[in-house]
């Protein structure tokens, strides 16, 4: 799964970008616009906290922009059941992706068991109503090893995609963390960069890194300067 070689043009770029809007004073009127923003750029999604579900769901209804949320977030310390829970209510108010935080202490102390039963808990709950999950590794707290063997317990814990952060740890998606999360996983899990991807120079980077989803709030200006990188009107 590489998506460098079909994008093409810019609205291939803006097919796989997930339209994030995570600030925590973020009101309806911002959120009506996020929606409005994806339909018209034609977003693979809208990101948002699990509050604006709802709303979201009604705007996006029949469309083809998917609504994705957050669990466990943005620390990943919420008890297994609590995120399940979480991702129940989620998902039964309208979500369709579920970008979940693992526990990176658990990750940290090498209680692997932990870390991947938390995750294949979510994933299952996710699966049985269709919905794709995403493990973010927060990658800037850990060590390259850490990084690796976050990302094999999401894999093994049937999760659809490894993401870089949460973009409110101590940094945001780096093209050596996406190229060593592909090497991780293989060619056939997705891997979704996110957390400071600002332009179109970056999410090229990202994308060529091995991203198969980019998670930005900048998606309108990623998509204005693709399109004049490209010579497209």
């Amino acid at each position: 799964m590489h998506c460098a070689g079909i994008i093409k043009s810019a609205a291939d770029l803006a097919a796989i970008i997930d339209h994030t809007l995570l600030k925590p004073e973020a009101r309806a009127e911002d959120i009506a616009r996020l929606c409005q923003e994806a339909l018209q750029c034609h977003f693979a999604a809208v990101c948002i906290h699990p509050c604006r579900i709802p709303l979201a769901a009604r705007l996006l209804a029949d469309t083809p922009v998917k609504v994705d949320t957050v669990i466990g977030f943005p620390l990943g310390a919420t008890l297994p059941q609590v995120k399940v829970y979480e991702a129940e209510q989620a998902l039964l108010a309208g979500a369709q992706e579920v970008d979940m935080v693992l526990n990176i202490g658990a990750l940290k102390e090498g209680d692997d068991r932990l870390v991947q039963a938390d995750i294949a808990e979510v994933v299952r709950t996710c699966h049985r109503r269709g919905a794709l999950c995403k493990v973010i590794i927060e990658a800037a707290l850990l060590t390259e090893e850490e990084k690796v063997g976050a990302c094999r317990l999401a894999q093994a814990a049937g999760a659809d995609f490894v993401k870089t952060s949460t973009g409110f740890g101590p940094g945001g998606a780096r093209v050596e963390d996406v190229a060593l999360i592909r090497r991780t996983v293989g060619p056939e899990m997705g891997i979704k960069a996110a957390g400071g991807i600002r332009d179109y120079e970056r999410a090229w980077a990202m994308i060529e890194a091995g991203a198969t989803r980019i998670g930005a709030s900048a998606g309108v200006k990623i998509v204005e300067e693709a399109r004049a990188a490209l010579g497209e009107k």
